[in-house]
């Protein structure tokens, strides 16, 4: 990857002559520019453009290649993505191209919009002719080139090779690029374009796909596997296995090998501060600190019941006064009189201060009673209960038994209420001594209110499964674990099916007169009853197991329970649940194991990324096989010189896997030799400014005099020769 910093301008571009050729490698990865016959480009970034916004202004601003991190500080680059003039290997965006050259021209020395240089530009083999005209008229129209020469990248990395004798004469070029890779034969010194094969895959996708990779295995750290750093790791660690299936099976035993493959990135992670253990005066003054805190809360809710209790005696008062006043009115001013209060009779009167009286006694922790008069008016509200049914007509008959039902039902609503207000009382009472034993001792208190409520829980679910299944049969053990409806069913429910059996009989054999009786109304009383319970009464395991559960949810935040679930589902439960461990430099550590060698797979098995192309050995047996003259000493000659150049040949191992793929298509015995080009990254830039330097040159350059004569038809059949 190009340095994120900005490259210095050059100082001296007036002082070479203007016959001195530009040499430009248009890479999909990296942009080079520099003078034909030097040694090494003047410049290298980034062949991308980003156009962020002024933080405060708003203004658009454009940066090639990578921008520098300071400019975050002014630059919203969030909001902005980058933008390549490639599509594959093709320039298409020459918009985003013209940003490009200008920065390159401007970096370069170039004063103006004006370059009086002859320009050797490289490209990718069997570039559409729109492309390349394009690109033509980009360099006449808008900086006035006098003459342009366009060559293939692949070429003249195999010329600069063959001239450090590297490789032959008649050779292979396997060029394994940033977002394509071609194989081209050389026979003679010249590219055989009608024999290239390409496949639309290059180290962008090995990039692509490593990093999707760790992003699905370590999605918690999304934000340090950026694009550049994925990139970085890739040219690091990657390699490529001899055999990717042997390789496979090695990580996936886990052997020691593959532990020693295995490579790890550590994240940056600061570890937390030691916990030291408290001195005996840290915990007596803890200690010390609950107990007042404890002592603190006690007061805190003294006063608070003090108030409550100052408040309804306070009400009472006034409400035993209120019905003072009220006996010395006269009738007839009674209903003005308690329009003035706010009350309608003085019943209600009576029913508040009966209210606030069991209120105040809540509050001072009395035991509450139920009143022996339930209603202070009962004589005046059924009249006819203390009559003699013989001194009554039928209908004061009907009227006495239907004041009877509402008396009946209003004493046992207050029976009820009573009943579950003494129960409150209790549970507050309860709640209240266990409080005082929480502040006391609140570990050992939560210890305890534990083993409770395992030890209730075990027996209410032995309880129900045993009412569920039933333990007996006829006095014996049914040890086959399987029952019958009637053997689950307890004394209530088989009752119930026997008057629900009686009355269907009965139902069949003659008339439905079933209702006409009040007898009737009491058998469907029992066949509609619902409650399952025992004979016992309510279950006292489950109440206060209940009140367990609520009193361990308020408490303590890791205790998970669900009603209707025996303990053994709570353990499950609270197996599922996750604890909580402090982070360690291993959740910080990103590992790369079977990544390292499954990623630049794809250059040899593109359909692992969906791309049903061939790969890099199955390639060369295309080209070879694509030659016009079938000729087996060619093809020999051919095979026994492959270079390897662009950056995605650079993985260890590549040369040796290409060897052997190569050798499983060619004939036995064949002559088969890869070799890796000396610099695989620039040889392309250096190949170009040798041939750039020679003084044949000039000969092979497509003039702006040519470009507006013959126009951008006559590019179709431009080729320029390498062997000069």
């Amino acid at each position: 990857m190009s340095s994120i910093s900005r490259p210095p301008r050059q100082s001296d571009y007036n002082l070479l002559p203007n016959e001195t050729p530009i040499v430009i490698d248009n890479g999909g990865s990296s942009f080079r520019i520099g003078w034909a016959g030097e040694p090494d480009p003047r410049l290298i970034f980034r062949n991308v453009v980003q156009r962020p916004r002024h933080k405060a202004t708003g203004e658009t601003v454009t940066i090639v290649g990578d921008h520098d991190p300071s400019l975050m500080k002014y630059f919203d680059c969030t909001r902005s993505f980058y933008r390549s003039p490639f599509d594959n290997n093709v320039v298409y965006q020459f918009e985003i191209m013209e940003y490009v050259l200008d920065y390159g021209f401007e970096r370069l020395g170039a004063d103006g919009s004006q370059v009086e240089h002859p320009i050797l530009m490289t490209e990718c083999a069997c570039n559409p002719v729109q492309s390349r005209s394009k690109m033509a008229e980009l360099l006449f129209e808008t900086y006035g080139v006098p003459s342009v020469a366009f060559g293939v990248d692949a070429a003249f990395s195999y010329k600069h090779n063959q001239l450090l004798g590297v490789c032959d004469k008649d050779g292979l070029v396997v060029n394994a690029g940033f977002n394509t890779s071609h194989v081209i034969p050389v026979v003679n010194g010249e590219p055989v374009i009608e024999a290239c094969c390409r496949t639309n895959v290059g180290g962008f996708h090995v990039t692509d796909y490593l990093k999707q990779l760790l992003s699905l295995k370590y999605p918690m750290h999304l934000a340090s596997l950026t694009w550049e750093k994925v990139e970085d790791l890739k040219v690091e660690h990657c390699y490529v296995a001899q055999d990717y299936a042997s390789e496979a099976r090695l990580f996936q035993k886990g052997t020691e090998e593959a532990e020693q493959k295995t490579r790890c990135w550590q994240l940056p992670w600061i570890p937390p501060p030691p916990e030291e253990t408290p001195s005996e005066e840290e915990i007596a003054r803890r200690a010390a600190l609950r107990e007042k805190q404890g002592q603190r809360l006690r007061e805190m809710a003294a006063a608070k019941r003090s108030s409550r209790i100052t408040e309804l005696e306070t009400e009472l008062q006034g409400l035993e006064f209120l019905l003072q006043q009220l006996a010395k009115v006269p009738e007839d001013g009674v209903a003005s009189f308690l329009s003035e209060t706010g009350y309608i009779s003085k019943q209600e009167i009576d029913s508040a201060i009966q209210r606030v009286s069991q209120s105040l006694r809540k509050a001072k922790g009395e035991f509450v009673e139920v009143d022996e008069k339930m209603e202070p008016s009962s004589a005046e509200k059924y009249p006819l209960l203390n009559v003699p049914d013989h001194m009554l007509t039928p209908d004061q008959l009907k009227e006495k038994r239907k004041q009877q039902f509402l008396k009946t039902t209003s004493e046992g609503r207050q029976r009820a209420k009573q009943k579950r207000f003494e129960e409150e009382l209790q549970r507050e009472k309860q709640n209240q001594l266990d409080e005082e034993k929480r502040l006391e001792n609140p570990e050992l208190y939560l210890e305890q209110l534990r083993l409770k409520h395992k030890e209730l829980s075990e027996r209410v679910e032995q309880r129900k499964r045993l009412k569920t299944n039933g333990s007996r049969n006829n006095g014996s053990q049914n040890l086959s674990g399987g029952v019958g409806r009637g053997e689950r069913l307890n004394a209530a429910q088989k009752e119930r099916m026997r008057l629900l059996t009686t009355a269907a009989f009965d139902r069949g054999k003659a008339e439905d007169t079933f209702g006409a009786k009040d007898e009737d109304w009491q058998l469907y009383k029992l066949m509609s009853k619902d409650n399952d319970d025992d004979d016992d009464g309510p279950d006292e395991d489950e109440t206060e197991l209940t009140r367990i559960t609520s009193r361990l949810q308020d408490i303590d935040p890791t205790f998970v329970a669900k009603p209707e679930m025996g303990q053994g589902a709570l353990q499950t439960i609270a197996e599922l649940v996750p604890r909580f461990r402090p982070l360690s430099a291993e959740d910080f550590q990103v590992v790369l194991g079977v990544e390292r060698f499954r990623c630049p797979e794809i250059l040899f098995q593109p359909n692992m990324v969906g791309i049903d192309q061939a790969g890099l050995d199955e390639m060369v047996g295309v080209s070879v096989r694509r030659l016009p003259s079938k000729n087996d000493d060619i093809e020999s000659r051919i095979t026994n010189s492959i270079l390897m150049t662009g950056g995605s040949c650079l993985f260890p191992g590549m040369d040796a896997r290409l060897e052997a793929g190569v050798r499983k298509i060619r004939p036995f015995l064949s002559p088969i030799r890869v070799i890796r080009a000396s610099d695989p990254i620039l040889d392309a830039w250096r190949g170009a400014a040798s041939y750039a330097a020679s003084v044949l040159f000039s000969g092979q350059t497509f003039t702006r005099q040519d470009y507006y004569e013959k126009g951008e038809d006559w590019l179709r059949n431009y080729q320029i020769k390498y062997t000069l």
